[in-house]
C-alpha cells in the first residue's frame, strides 16, 4: 500500500466516523423524544473505498399504522369512560346514594311508618323531607347532566379548534418532507414532525394515512372522509350556547361531511371527538329522559282522583312547572316523556307549612275539597297506602328511555341506575382491553424506531476503534514520511 492510499484510507476512516458519531450524538440526545425515530449511517462501498451512505430512519410504516390506530380506539374509549364516570358521580358515591331509586326507597319506608301511625306530625314531616329530596335530586341531576352536555360541547369546540391547527402544522411539515425528498436533502427530522402530529391528530380523530410519489401524504378518517390532501380539509362546529332537556347539539362536519358519534359501551368511536358527540347527543340524553319519566312516574303515583278515584287525576304530592315558571295542575300522559320535567319538578304548596297543610298529604284535598278522601280524622291511613301500592303498580313508560319495559316506577328507577353501571362496566371493560393495545403497539413501535442507549453506547466504541485504527494509520504515515526525508538529505 502507497503512503497516499494509506492517506486517503485514513482520511475516509475519519470522515466517515465523524459522520457516524454525529448520528449516534443525535439519536442519544434524543432517547426520550416519543416522536423521534433513530437514524443509522451505514458504511457502503464507494469510488474512493467505503464511504457513509444516506443517513437511514429507521421508520415503520406498518408498525406506525397499528400505532394510530390503537391510539384513536383508546383515545375515544377513555374519553367515553370518562364522561360516563361523570354521569355516575351525578348519583353519588359508590352506593349512589343520590339515585331517584335510593331516595324514592327512602321516600316508600317513611310512607310505611306514616301510615302505621297517620297521626304522627313528625312521621308526615319526615315524608314530606324525603318527597322533597327526591324533588331536589332529579332537578340537580337534571341540571348537572345538562351541565355535563355543555362541558362536553365546549370540549368539542376546543378540539376542533386543536384539530384544525395539527392539521395546518402538519401541512407545514408535509411540505417539508416533499421539498426535502424532491431535492435530495435529508428529510428525517420533517418526518419525525410529520408522525408525531399524525399521532396527536389519531387521538382526536379517527385517521389513515396514504403514502403518495414524492413522500407525500394523504390523512382520510375512519370513515373514509379525506381530512388531508396537499392542504387541510375544514373541520367545523358551531358551538351551543346552553343546554336544557330540550336542546340538540350542532354536529361537527369536515369537509362538509357530518362526522358520526360513537355507538356501545364498547365504542365505535375513533379518536376523542366522536366520544364527545355520543355523550353529549346519544348518553346524556337518554339518562335525561330516564329522568324525566321517573318525575311523570312520581306525578302520577301521588296523583289525587278523589274519595272514590273517578275525578279527573291531578297533580298531588308531586307537581311541576311550565318553561314559564308557572305552577301546573295537570297529569301528564302516560307513556310519553315530558323532556325536562325532571328539572321543573316541586312539591305542590298545599302541603308545605306555614303557607300549606301536613292534613292535605294524610286526607288528600290538594286540588279542592272535592279531592279530599279522608273526612272522619286523623287516623286514616289508605291514603297514604294508597300512594305506596301506586308506586307498585304497572305504569308505561316511553320505549325512548331504553328501559321502557320496566313494571312499575320503582323497578323503572332501579333499572335506571343498572342501565348506567352496565354501561359503565362495558366502557371499564373495553378502556382496559384497549389501553391494552395501545401500551403493546407503542412498545413494538418503539422497539422498532426507538433509540436503545446500550446499542449506542456499542456503537460508539466501535466508532472510537475505528477512530484509533485511523490514528494509528495517520502516526505510521507520519513516521515513514520522516523516514523518507531523512534518508534524501
Amino acid at each position: 500500500m502507497s503512503l497516499s492510499s494509506t492517506l486517503s484510507t485514513a482520511q475516509a476512516i475519519l470522515s466517515n466516523t465523524g459522520t457516524q458519531a454525529a448520528v449516534v450524538a443525535k439519536n442519544l440526545a434524543n432517547a426520550q423524544n416519543p416522536d423521534y425515530v433513530r437514524r443509522s449511517a451505514p458504511i457502503v462501498a464507494g469510488g474512493n473505498g467505503a464511504v457513509v451512505g444516506d443517513i437511514v430512519r429507521a421508520g415503520n410504516p406498518a408498525l406506525l399504522r397499528q400505532t394510530i390506530e390503537s391510539s384513536s380506539a383508546a383515545s375515544g374509549q377513555r374519553t367515553l369512560l370518562d364522561g360516563l364516570n361523570a354521569i355516575k358521580n351525578l348519583m353519588g358515591g359508590n352506593d349512589n346514594e343520590f339515585s331517584p331509586a335510593k331516595l324514592i326507597a327512602a321516600l316508600q319506608n317513611n310512607l310505611d311508618a306514616f301510615a302505621a301511625k297517620a297521626n304522627d306530625i313528625g312521621l308526615g314531616l319526615a315524608v314530606l323531607a324525603s318527597a322533597q329530596d327526591v324533588a331536589a335530586g332529579l332537578k340537580t341531576a337534571s341540571d348537572q347532566l345538562q351541565g355535563l352536555r355543555k362541558q362536553a360541547d365546549e370540549e368539542i369546540g376546543n378540539q376542533v379548534g386543536e384539530l384544525n391547527a395539527l392539521l395546518s402544522q402538519f401541512q407545514e411539515a408535509n411540505d417539508r418532507v416533499k421539498n426535502l425528498t424532491a431535492t435530495g436533502g435529508d428529510p428525517n427530522d420533517a418526518l419525525d414532525t410529520r408522525d408525531g402530529l399524525l399521532k396527536k391528530i389519531s387521538e382526536i380523530v379517527g385517521v389513515t394515512a396514504s403514502l403518495r410519489d414524492g413522500n407525500d401524504m394523504v390523512l382520510y378518517t375512519s370513515d373514509g372522509t379525506t381530512l388531508f390532501e396537499t392542504v387541510p380539509r375544514k373541520v367545523t362546529f358551531q358551538p351551543t350556547a346552553s343546554f336544557d332537556a330540550s336542546t340538540p347539539g350542532n354536529g361537527i362536519a369536515i369537509d362538509g361531511v357530518p362526522l358520526r358519534a360513537g355507538q356501545g359501551g364498547d365504542t365505535t368511536a375513533k379518536g376523542s371527538l366522536q366520544a364527545l358527540l355520543q355523550l353529549r347527543d346519544q348518553i346524556a340524553p337518554v339518562f335525561q329522559s330516564q329522568l324525566d319519566e321517573i318525575a311523570r312516574g312520581l306525578v302520577t303515583a301521588f296523583a289525587e282522583t278523589g274519595p272514590d278515584g273517578t275525578l279527573v287525576p291531578m297533580a298531588g304530592l308531586f307537581t311541576y312547572k311550565d318553561e314559564t315558571g308557572a305552577l301546573q295542575t295537570a297529569v301528564p300522559a302516560a307513556g310519553a316523556i315530558v323532556p325536562g320535567l325532571a328539572s321543573r319538578l316541586v312539591i305542590n304548596p298545599a302541603v308545605v307549612p306555614p303557607v300549606g297543610s301536613m292534613d292535605a298529604l294524610r286526607d288528600g284535598g290538594m286540588n279542592g275539597a272535592e279531592y279530599r278522601v279522608n273526612t272522619g280524622g286523623s287516623s286514616y291511613a289508605g291514603l297514604i297506602d294508597q300512594y305506596n301500592r301506586n308506586l307498585e303498580a304497572p305504569m308505561a313508560f316511553d320505549p325512548a328511555t331504553a328501559i321502557g319495559d320496566s313494571r312499575n316506577l320503582l323497578s323503572f328507577a332501579t333499572m335506571s341506575v343498572g342501565w348506567l353501571e352496565q354501561l359503565r362496566s362495558s366502557a371499564t371493560h373495553a378502556d382496559e382491553a384497549k389501553y391494552a393495545m395501545l401500551s403493546r403497539s407503542l412498545n413494538a413501535y418503539s422497539s422498532a424506531t426507538g433509540v436503545s442507549l446500550d446499542e449506542e453506547l456499542s456503537l460508539l466504541l466501535d466508532i472510537e476503534q475505528a477512530y484509533k485504527a485511523a490514528a494509528k494509520l495517520l502516526r505510521m504515515t507520519d513516521e515513514m514520511v520522516e523516514a523518507l526525508l531523512k534518508m534524501g538529505r
